[in-house]
């Protein structure tokens, strides 16, 4: 298998089943990877949820330090520092199976990606040797530290500064960082500051038990109460200048591509957290009884559990999808001579607008999927004594994570928009052709061919409808763009929609070519419900962006187009829900 995609490529190309991963196609070894994460999960972790929550005392650190006796700490990390070296796929299905821990999974994320990874990837080699091996084995413990008062999404705004001593041995540090994960117990920290009067921010490896340093006591959080969340003052903290990460002035460069990473592995922790749910939700529904059945035999269930299997079948298929995409290029770039480092932050940033958007679809997912839990349960899903509580409860924070969801929308137009205007895809090119032929667009009727190639048709169709807009608007406000969110994020929207439906619509073709499960149907069932969802989807994100800037003759003609693009005749959606709802009943757990 070979990606001849490059990243947001796939709105103007068309993509072979052959040509994408699936997660059928995981071999034993990663699979037996990701079994030993949900041991360690189920063992381990999932006994002291509760305990966790409630803070015990040296309980996370504990664990975290369990996890990397086991070399769960260090999958991703190069053999010569102590890690397991395993590919950029496998350790997003581990983080998978990490991903159903709930504040255990924040503290292992923070660890193993934005506390690891910016050493890893941009340490020079005295800092790797003296640093990295001790992160992988979990001997210590990592955090991140770059948002503060003042600079959140806006993280180049930071005050903090770090000023050079007259013997040039070492940085003063002195300012203020907020929303610490993993504060409380961290030994090292990567801090963001301004060196001088710099415009932008330099990165340093800090040692938490440096003079200098305090702490405020723990937040308390809506959800992640387990995680520890801590404000830290550093003052005056003498900081060797061997302790400079990377460049001068690369901290913010850093940050961004360290938050590539963070988005797309999101993307994968939450399908976790999704399947415990689902598996959480079937077990009541299977069990608890209201006018003489159990809730699983009624249709209005039925329905929320059919989409929830729905949407995290399509988050997976997608995730893994872009997943092995961002791998490729990793292996052509080391292929090239570049060192670990610069292959992993590159080739997660030459997906840049699949990073962003599957952030996004992965976090809204699983908030619509606890949240029907909560539904299922009923009254008890509104008690602490259930889980669905805890589920509700640290879905949240997912939308925020890594950056917002708005930012993340902006995003993936924003880094999609500006490969088409730097030729490093025709995404302009392709554009001007599909407005040319604006008047040919014809409507594809899903009864009139073979399955998968009607399919493929309707997918490609949706795909002119963002072609059409993403010039339109362009023209319309020019370098006033930036400031039309409402519309962006319209655009985004439907960006984000078709590369899931294009990716389920694969998976689902590569499944039944290659004949990886003995039934197709329900995977069918799936594909049909989503591509019904996703054509209303793409009418109303495009009807609101349409009115919003369009005017007279254009606004006509653009409305006239997405119309027909988005015209599908209907699916007994009904049905086809049931059916997978009745796989999941049947089964007791999530297993498709």
């Amino acid at each position: 298998m070979s990606s001849t995609l490059k990243g947001g490529e796939f709105l103007i190309k068309d993509v072979d089943s052959e040509d994408v991963f699936i997660p059928e196609e995981f071999d034993e070894e990663q699979l037996m990877i990701a079994e030993t994460c949900v041991d360690f999960v189920e063992t381990e972790i999932a006994p002291n949820f509760a305990a966790l929550d409630n803070h015990q005392e040296g309980l996370m650190p504990a664990l975290l330090k369990k996890a990397g006796e086991m070399g769960l700490l260090g999958i991703s990390i190069p053999e010569e520092y102590e890690g397991f070296g395993q590919s950029f796929l496998t350790n997003m299905k581990a983080n998978e199976a990490i991903g159903s821990a709930y504040s255990f999974s924040v503290a292992f994320m923070a660890h193993t990606g934005i506390g690891t990874l910016p050493l890893a990837y941009y340490g020079n080699e005295q800092q790797l040797q003296k640093y990295l091996p001790d992160l992988a084995t979990g001997e210590k413990l990592a955090a991140y530290c770059l948002t503060e008062p003042g600079a959140g999404s806006d993280a180049n705004a930071g005050k903090t500064k770090a000023v050079l001593t007259e013997d040039g041995k070492h940085y003063i540090l002195n300012g203020q960082k907020m929303w610490i994960t993993n504060g409380g117990f961290a030994d090292l920290l990567t801090v963001f500051a301004k060196i001088d009067n710099d415009r932008v921010l330099s990165a340093f490896l800090v040692e938490a038990h440096w003079d200098g340093i305090t702490m405020n006591p723990e937040e308390h959080k809506m959800g992640i109460k387990g995680s520890s969340t801590r404000q830290i003052f550093f003052n005056d903290v003498k900081v060797p200048v061997e302790n400079l990460l990377g460049r001068r002035g690369e901290g913010f460069r850093i940050a961004l591509n360290i938050l590539h990473i963070g988005r797309i592995k999101l993307g994968a922790t939450v399908i976790g957290g999704m399947k415990r749910a689902i598996n959480y939700s079937v077990t009541y529904a299977n069990e608890r009884k209201q006018f003489g059945s159990v809730l699983s035999a009624f249709g209005a269930i039925k329905h929320k559990m059919g989409e929830q299997v729905i949407k995290t079948f399509a988050t997976e298929s997608a995730v893994y999808r872009a997943s092995k995409d961002v791998e490729l290029m990793i292996e052509a770039l080391k292929a090239e001579g570049k060192s670990y480092g610069e292959a992993n932050i590159n080739g997660a940033a030459e997906f840049e607008p699949e990073c962003a958007l599957l952030k996004v679809y992965g976090s809204e997912s699983l908030d619509y999927i606890v949240d029907e839990m909560v539904q299922i349960y009923g009254g008890m899903g509104f008690s602490s004594e259930a889980p669905a509580d805890r589920s509700y409860r640290d879905s949240r924070i997912n939308r925020i994570f890594e950056g917002t969801n708005e930012i993340n929308r902006l995003i993936t137009v924003d880094s999609t928009t500006k490969k088409g205007l730097k030729h490093k895809i025709e995404l302009f090119e392709s554009a001007r052709e599909a407005l040319e032929n604006i008047n040919a667009i014809a409507a594809i009727d899903l009864n009139a061919g073979e399955y998968f190639e009607t399919r493929h048709a309707f997918v490609k169709n949706l795909k002119k409808a963002v072609l059409l807009l993403l010039p339109a608007v362009q023209e319309t406000f020019k370098r006033k763009l930036m400031f039309e969110e409402e519309i962006l994020m319209n655009i985004a929207d439907m960006i984000m929609h078709i590369y899931v439906l294009e990716s389920t619509l694969l998976r689902v073709e590569k499944i039944e070519k290659n004949k990886l499960k003995p039934d197709v149907s329900v995977y069918k069932s799936i594909l049909n419900v989503l591509m019904q969802d996703t054509a209303g989807r793409v009418y109303k994100s495009a009807f609101d962006a349409i009115g919003s800037f369009a005017e007279d003759e254009q606004k006509e003609q653009l409305y006239k187009a997405i119309r027909t693009i988005t015209d599908i005749y209907p699916v007994n959606v009904k049905e086809e829900r049931r059916k997978i709802a009745d796989k999941l009943i049947d089964e007791g757990r999530y297993n498709f």
